[in-house]
C-alpha cells in the first residue's frame, strides 16, 4: 500500500447506521480503494455499551488496512478497544486532559475551531491534528468556504496538521488539497455515493495524485 506523505491524504468518516455489519462490510469495500490515513468513528446517539461494541467491530478492519483508528470523544471505549487515536471535540480543559493523558501513546486531535482566535488557543496545545468542520458537516456538495479558508490560512503558518471536512460530493477533496490542508475527510461522498465505497476511494486518490499541490520536502 502506496503511503503518498507529499500531498494531500485521505480521512474516513464512519457514518451513522443501525446496520453494524453492513457498515463493517462497507468500511472494508472503502478502505480497500486505496490510500487511507485514517478513519474517526464517532458515537452519533449510541450508549457507551452499544459504542465500544461497534467499535470493537471496526478498529481492526480500519488497523488491518494500514490506517489509524480514531474514536471521537470517549477515551475510555479507545483505550478498551486499542484504537490507535482519540479525535476531541470538546472544551480546552479537555483537550488538555487528553492531551496530558494519552500523548505519546496515542494520537489526539480536536475539532471545534471555529474561527482563527480559538484555532490558535488549539494550537498552544499541540495536538497531533486540528480538524476544520464539523464530524457531520458534508450537508453540501463542495466543503464549507469558511473551513477551506481557515484551513489555507492555517496551513501557511502552522506546522501541526490540519484536517478539514470535504463536502457530500468527491470532488470537494480537491479544492481542500488546493488550500495546503495536509488531510481532506469525507464520509456522505464515500458512503452514501450511488457508486461502492471502494471505487470512490479509488477515485479521489486518482484526483489527488493527479491534481494536489505537493508539500516541500
Amino acid at each position: 500500500m502506496t503511503q503518498p506523505e507529499d500531498r494531500c491524504r485521505l480521512v474516513l468518516i464512519v457514518p451513522d447506521s443501525d446496520d453494524a455489519a453492513g457498515q463493517a462490510h462497507q468500511l472494508e469495500d472503502a478502505l480497500a480503494g486505496g490510500d487511507v490515513a485514517s478513519v474517526i468513528i464517532p458515537q452519533y446517539g449510541l450508549d457507551d455499551q452499544a459504542f465500544q461494541k461497534r467499535a470493537e467491530l471496526m478498529v481492526p478492519i480500519v488497523q488491518a488496512a494500514g490506517a489509524a483508528a480514531l474514536i471521537a470523544g470517549d477515551s475510555r471505549v479507545a483505550g478498551r478497544v486499542k484504537a490507535d487515536g482519540l479525535h476531541m471535540n470538546g472544551p480546552l480543559a479537555e483537550l488538555d486532559e487528553a492531551i496530558e493523558k494519552f500523548v505519546p501513546k496515542m494520537i489526539v486531535g480536536t475539532g471545534g475551531a471555529a474561527d482563527r482566535h480559538l484555532a490558535l488557543e488549539i494550537g498552544e496545545r499541540r495536538p497531533d491534528y486540528i480538524f476544520f468542520g464539523k464530524l457531520d458537516g458534508d450537508i453540501k456538495p463542495e466543503a464549507h468556504p469558511k473551513n477551506l479558508a481557515l484551513a489555507e490560512w492555517w496551513a501557511s503558518m502552522v506546522e501541526i496538521p490540519c484536517i478539514v471536512m470535504g463536502g457530500s460530493d468527491s470532488s470537494s477533496a480537491l479544492a481542500v488539497a488546493e488550500t495546503g490542508a495536509e488531510f481532506v475527510a469525507l464520509r456522505l461522498a464515500v458512503f452514501s455515493s450511488e457508486k461502492t465505497a471502494k471505487a470512490v476511494v479509488a477515485e479521489v486518490n486518482a484526483i489527488l495524485d493527479e491534481k494536489a499541490p505537493r508539500f516541500e520536502a
